[in-house]
């Protein structure tokens, strides 16, 4: 083999050296960390669904720097930037060599220095890493500049630089001086504010807006402006006017002599969508800037006569059902409000709903085939073991259709529907409506969730009610705008034909919540609603739906003061009213009232509203799902045979010899008797038995009402027992017969069916036991304690 003539082993020699040299400096470009700020934390910005900004976050470092997406950038002002800045910036590698020999040229020619040759990427390296100005500092920008285009590409390299841009003070980035400068983002620029963009840059200290630095920057901005149309990049706009107006225009416009506020609209919202946004620095959400407005501007009204009346906190959510998508959410009254706690998120805050989830009771007891609008049902003081509950206005009704319990928010009927639908059945289907605020461990709440005896957040209660709005069809309340993307299948809670006579109901005007300032404008038309105020009056709450959205209201305290103008009907209703009327569509034509075909009419009982029996002599026909129609016979009828002549009661025992014939009765439940006896009301009677009859046998043993399943009495030290006595009550069949009470095997006593017997207790567990006339009995057991 022959060797290499001197010149190629040098040749050789050098260019070993010279790849060696390489391979250093890029293994040095790879191992030496980028520039530590270039990693910095942006300011977080929170948009409305159109993409303009509510709120903007100062960044962790105490800088405004406004994340950028380049093509949303408008491309006149990145064409205007290249050109004036860096005109090979997509062909040099961070250093630009023909820059470099042009400036040395031109400032050796002059004897002064009149042109640089910094690169885009050079001037990105130095406002990341500032340095003193001088010529080893230069070197240092030139290898780190070399480094950020060997490990990030071009369009990273712009958009890094249209971040860290810096605008004066602690401006940093594009769009984050169009927002402080202008008022709207950087995406559709006039030449104006281009060439004012770029001049601050050059010289930010002496030329951001402020009124001392206004004749530099319009002087700056000007001579920009030539200079872009020297280059042919000046925008000219859609019009396509002349460069030489343009330019009279870029003259006459006023330069910005201060910076505006950056967007810091729905506070609240802001802060729990970032807390819920991880790691994202613009957050895209569903939120509409006019609703959002209107909700803010309607709790803002309310605020005033909300503390003057002793409640401090509030919190509103607006939802489009249609495609369940919030539209508004407000936190409270005022995010600043240190004493009230007034950067607490009240629409994200767990609080008792009050009455706002009896809707869904009700829903449930019609899908299910339970119960029916008309059925007559009993508001009548009832215990059930510990647990006594009342009616707000502390009234019992007697008898009341169910329709009209729900419209007027009545508890007993209410509580007793949640005992037949089941607790855990009904907080199953909170759960499936997207609720999380439940306490997860079993039997953790009693009958008392039917009238607030939980906690909800009112986003939550606006998923309840836009899942009945939607005909009982659950989809997830979105708040992100990526979230609309994809849209789940939705969820039946319940068939249609169940929540439009759930909507019906609520959608009476004559009832005990309307609002008192509506009453002679009328109710924004075609909504649905309910109101709810919790125990103590700590909550006061309402909630409905139009065609289209669905709002929540609820105004109380964080620190659970209580105050009695908490009350739905009058502290959170008008708002509500307000809310739904603000923010409907009146361009849509109103929606037909078309009945669901899953409903059917079906022949009840025109008195109770319950399936008819031969004893209902009276019918009329009510609506009910056809797959689930009650099927309960009217409790309250009965067929008494009775002799012709006298009207008198007779039993087949005594019959034989007289004309008789039947009639009709009704016979309300011992509990209702006994409570209207004491109302002293006037009580349906049934014929007294003909002289020589006796009662007939009945057919089902008592069911003893008091003391309830599992009761544990308490006795209160230092008071007598006889001043402790309990109540014994049962219901008896046909009502009216006498009931002999045991206790431990000794008789107390025996009173007629629709009475109580009171018994002194004494401390033990003891044997209740009630028989009728017929010896059918129950037992029931009661344990009594010392406190």
């Amino acid at each position: 083999m022959e060797r290499l003539p001197p010149v190629a082993r040098r040749a050789l020699l050098w260019l070993s050296i010279a790849a060696g040299s390489v391979a250093v400096l890029l293994s040095v470009a790879w191992l030496v960390p980028l520039p530590e700020r270039l990693s910095a934390p942006h300011s977080v910005v929170v948009e409305y669904r159109d993409g303009t900004p509510a709120h903007v976050f100062l960044a962790a470092d105490e800088r405004w720097r406004v994340p950028v997406r380049l093509a949303e950038v408008d491309p006149a002002y990145i064409r205007a930037l290249l050109a004036l800045e860096d005109k090979r910036f997509h062909s040099h590698p961070g250093v630009d060599p023909l820059a470099v020999v042009r400036s040395a040229v031109l400032n050796l020619s002059r004897g002064r220095r009149v042109s640089g040759a910094s690169t885009l990427t050079m001037q990105l390296v130095r406002v990341l890493e500032p340095r003193p100005r001088t010529w080893s500092s230069k070197v240092l920008e030139a290898l780190r500049a070399l480094q950020l285009e060997l490990r990030l590409t071009k369009d990273e390299v712009l958009t890094a630089y249209l971040e860290f841009a810096p605008y004066g003070r602690n401006l940093e980035g594009v769009e984050a001086a169009a927002l402080a400068y202008f008022g709207h983002r950087a995406t559709a620029l006039s030449a104006a504010e281009v060439a004012t963009l770029l001049a601050v840059p050059q010289n930010p200290g002496r030329r951001y807006p402020t009124r001392a630095n206004g004749v530099r920057l319009a002087a700056a901005r000007d001579d920009i402006a030539a200079r872009l149309n020297e280059k042919g990049v000046l925008p000219l706009g859609k019009a396509a006017p002349s460069a030489e107006s343009v330019l009279a225009q870029v003259r006459a416009t006023p330069v910005p002599t201060g910076l505006l506020r950056f967007p810091r609209e729905a506070p609240h919202a802001a802060v729990w969508l970032a807390r819920e946004s991880p790691g994202q620095d613009r957050i895209r959400t569903t939120l509409d800037a006019g609703a959002q407005r209107l909700a803010e501007r309607v709790m803002l009204g309310a605020r005033e006569e909300a503390r003057r009346l002793g409640i401090h906190n509030g919190a509103a959510v607006v939802v489009d059902h249609t495609r369940a998508e919030v539209l508004a959410l407000v936190g409270n009254f005022d995010f600043w409000d240190e004493e009230h706690a007034g950067q607490l998120i009240g629409f994200d805050t767990p609080r008792s709903p009050g009455s706002t989830l009896k809707p869904l009771l009700y829903a449930m007891a019609i899908d299910r085939g339970l119960s029916g609008p008309e059925h007559l049902v009993p508001d009548v003081p009832t215990t059930y073991g510990t647990y006594v509950p009342r009616n707000y206005d502390g009234q019992f009704n007697g008898l009341v259709r169910l329709e009209e319990a729900l419209s007027r928010s009545l508890n007993l009927p209410f509580v007793s529907l949640l005992r037949d639908v089941g607790v855990e059945t009904f907080l199953g289907a909170l759960r499936r409506q997207g609720v999380t605020s439940l306490h997860p461990e079993p039997g953790h709440y009693g009958l008392s969730a039917a009238v607030g005896g939980l906690a909800l957040t009112p986003l939550e209660v606006a998923g309840v009610y836009a899942t009945l709005a939607e005909d009982g069809a659950y989809r997830p309340l979105r708040w992100r705008a990526q979230d609309a993307t994809t849209t789940p299948a939705p969820v039946t809670l319940y068939a249609t034909g169940a929540a439009y006579l759930t909507r019906r109901a609520l959608a009476l005007k004559e009832r005990p919540d309307f609002p008192a300032r509506f009453r002679l404008t009328g109710a924004p038309a075609h909504i649905h609603w309910k109101t709810g105020t919790s125990f103590g009056h700590r909550d006061a709450w309402s909630a409905g739906s139009g065609p289209v959205h669905t709002a929540v209201v609820w105004l109380g305290n964080f620190d659970n003061a209580p105050s009695a103008h908490l009350v739905g009907a009058d502290a959170t209703g008008p708002l509500l009213f307000d809310l739904l009327d603000g923010v409907a569509d009146r361009s849509r034509p109103p929606p037909a009232d078309v009945v669901p075909q899953d409903l059917t009419q079906v022949e009840v009982c025109a008195y109770s509203g319950h399936a008819a029996t031969e004893a209902c002599e009276q019918r009329r026909l009510a609506w009910a799902r056809r797959s689930a129609v009650p099927t309960k016979p009217c409790p309250y009828h009965r067929r008494v045979e009775v002799d012709a002549r006298t009207g008198l009661a007779l039993t087949p025992a005594c019959r034989n010899g007289r004309a008789s014939v039947t009639r009709s009765v009704v016979m309300w439940p011992a509990s209702v008797r006994r409570f209207l006896a004491d109302q002293h009301r006037t009580l349906p009677e049934a014929p007294p038995l003909a002289e020589g009859c006796s009662p007939g046998g009945a057919q089902q043993p008592p069911l003893i009402l008091s003391p309830a399943v599992g009761q544990v009495a308490l006795l209160l030290p230092g008071v007598p027992p006889e001043q402790q006595e309990l109540p014994l009550e049962a219901e008896s069949e046909g009502g009216q017969g006498p009931l002999s009470w045991f206790v431990d095997g000794k008789l107390l006593g025996s009173v007629p069916a629709d009475e109580r017997l009171w018994w002194t207790p004494s401390e033990g567990v003891h044997e209740v036991l009630v028989t009728n006339e017929a010896g059918l009995s129950s037992r029931r057991r009661l344990e009594v304690r010392r406190r």
